[in-house]
């Protein structure tokens, strides 16, 4: 019998692959009657609106099961366990244990049941779980790596993800075989660290050696995506890949988190300003039709109006064209948290400052883009993407996961358009 599970997920890509890990092991297990939501921790505010979720589902399912997973559930299980909307909290890890949910559609209503978390830091391993993508038939996300080393001074991502753990790359090519076999043009590669995969298997091989031996055992994979990187870890290979393999997307979303380097040093990131433009230089001379984004951060711990103009400058010093801006939020326990905190009205302010530029650069890019041929993956009949990720609406539908070549006619503010 088909499960009647609905799932509802905050935050990450990885998240949403995990919760069509999780649809699968729901359906396999039989579970009826029940809502699963997929928190997110990246932000304080992340996790007020998984609590809003679970209150706002809840009202809609007075009847069903409803079961809380994903980081913020990991990293304080205790406070969602006790709210009265909550039947069980999985862990990140348990959430992907086939015999979890097997439990679960026993029906097992002990108190000792309700809450399955472990020590996420003791998890070693991390497996790639078999999904048919996202309901979609363009596009699909593979997970590859899992967990961070690093510990940056705002972050709580660590404690809700564990350590660093990769897929080996057999595991990964089969599971992108198996998702060409079924159609999908595109494929997405995810992770929470994707440029620390390989460090804990044999050989210790680099995240440019799996791109690598993904496009050359997969000569029927169209596009490969990389979904985020960390600029400074990028390896050679990579490098290499970037500047020979068209089939390689010329769009790379960077975790540069800010421009300047005092306060860049109090995050503890690894980079320095001139690290991420250097890497921007190098790589636009290696692929010149590449799109660069980034998460930035306004209104960190300490932040002066000096070094938040450092981290406007930025955008143009990398030429930066799809920005993800955060507005800092305190995380209590995290070191930033003891450091002097920014007033949130100036925080609020610098952040929309930025957004507005982020509008400007898109509409820069998106503008440039007239009369230029693109080619276009369709995810929807009317509505895809080129290959730097600039979405495209068309006035005549086409058919949804195809590649199609498309002159761009016009442009808004957020979309080429083709008439």
């Amino acid at each position: 019998m088909k499960s009647e599970v609905k799932f509802s997920t905050l935050g990450c890509r990885l998240n949403s692959y995990e919760t069509e890990a999780m649809r699968y092991l729901a359906d396999t297990a039989g579970i009826n009657e029940a809502v699963v939501i997929n928190t997110c921790a990246v932000t304080q505010q992340a996790v007020s609106k998984s609590r809003q979720e679970i209150r706002r589902l809840r009202r809609e399912n007075p009847n069903s099961t409803l079961i809380v997973t994903g980081c913020a559930a990991q990293i304080d299980s205790n406070s969602f366990s006790k709210m009265g909307e909550v039947d069980f909290v999985l862990g990140n890890s348990e959430k992907m244990h086939p015999e979890i949910w097997s439990n679960l559609s026993s029906g097992l209503s002990a108190e000792s049941d309700r809450v399955q978390v472990d020590d996420i830091m003791s998890v070693s391993e991390t497996a790639s779980h078999l999904i048919d993508g996202f309901g979609t038939r363009s596009r699909a996300y593979v997970q590859i790596q899992n967990g961070c080393d690093h510990r940056c001074t705002f972050c709580t991502i660590p404690f809700g993800r564990g350590n660093s753990r990769s897929v080996p790359a057999g595991v990964v090519v089969e599971q992108i075989k198996r998702l060409v076999q079924k159609g999908y043009n595109e494929i997405v590669l995810t992770g929470v660290d994707l440029t620390s995969w390989g460090a804990d298997l044999p050989m210790q091989p680099k995240l440019g050696n799996l791109v690598l031996r993904i496009l050359r055992l997969i000569p029927d994979l169209n596009r490969l995506r990389i979904s985020s990187i960390d600029s400074i870890e990028v390896d050679e290979e990579l490098l290499d890949a970037i500047a020979t393999e068209s089939r390689l997307m010329p769009h790379f979303h960077l975790s540069l988190q800010h421009g300047d380097d005092l306060i860049l040093k109090r995050m503890k990131r690894r980079h320095l300003r001139e690290d991420a433009i250097l890497f921007c230089e190098k790589v636009r001379k290696l692929r010149p039709e590449v799109t660069f984004g980034a998460d930035i951060i306004a209104g960190f711990p300490t932040e002066t109006d000096k070094h938040f103009e450092s981290s406007i400058k930025l955008v143009e010093d990398c030429g930066l064209t799809w920005l993800h801006i955060f507005p800092y939020s305190k995380r209590d326990g995290t070191p930033a948290a003891r450091m002097p905190q920014i007033d949130g009205k100036t925080i609020k302010s610098r952040a929309k400052l930025l957004r507005s530029l982020g509008r400007k650069v898109r509409t820069k890019h998106l503008t440039e883009q007239i009369g230029r041929k693109h080619k276009v993956l369709m995810e929807s009949s009317v509505l895809g993407r080129t290959e730097q990720f600039a979405e495209v609406l068309f006035a005549s539908p086409k058919k949804e996961g195809s590649i199609v070549d498309a002159i761009i006619s016009d442009a808004s503010s957020s979309q080429l358009l083709v008439y």
